[in-house]
């Protein structure tokens, strides 16, 4: 007679969760290192690269200018005309005398729409002005903007 090839006692009684387990922390980990790159890339802005400085700590007004001209203070589209005066209203809210302004130019934006900016925030009251670059692989920095 035929023996049984398996015995009774080899029979799967659960679902092993360890590769479900590993596999979960490991997109987990990916996600926490994507995330940080896919918020700061969203407003299509191509930074040029620089030797900078080490950043500064403290309150900081993002303007950003991308390859299509247009103007962003943070996430919103300011149009050139009211540049001044939007900041102007920001720098006048307390605390705003120790504001960093900090302008993203994409690399294919020609330098004098970069000078009237910082021109204009000057003009505005903003006393501490930076360009923002990217320094080869170690990311978005920023650089006093003289």
């Amino acid at each position: 007679m035929r023996g049984r090839l398996l015995d009774s006692s080899t029979e799967i009684k659960g679902i092993n969760v360890t590769p479900i387990i590993d596999v979960a922390l490991t997109l987990v980990i990916i996600l926490l290192i994507t995330a940080p790159v896919l918020s700061i890339s969203g407003d299509g802005v191509k930074l040029p690269e620089a030797q900078p400085r080490s950043g500064e700590n403290g309150e900081r007004l993002n303007i950003s200018l991308n390859a299509k001209g247009e103007l962003l203070i943070g996430k919103t589209v300011v149009p050139r005309d009211m540049l001044g005066e939007t900041i102007r209203g920001i720098v006048a809210r307390p605390g705003g005398e120790n504001l960093l302004v900090v302008l993203r130019a994409d690399e294919g934006v020609p330098y004098l729409a970069v000078r009237e900016i910082l021109e204009d925030a000057r003009k505005a009251g903003a006393g501490r002005l930076a360009i923002a670059t990217l320094n080869a692989g170690k990311g978005i920095q920023w650089k006093p903007a003289l």
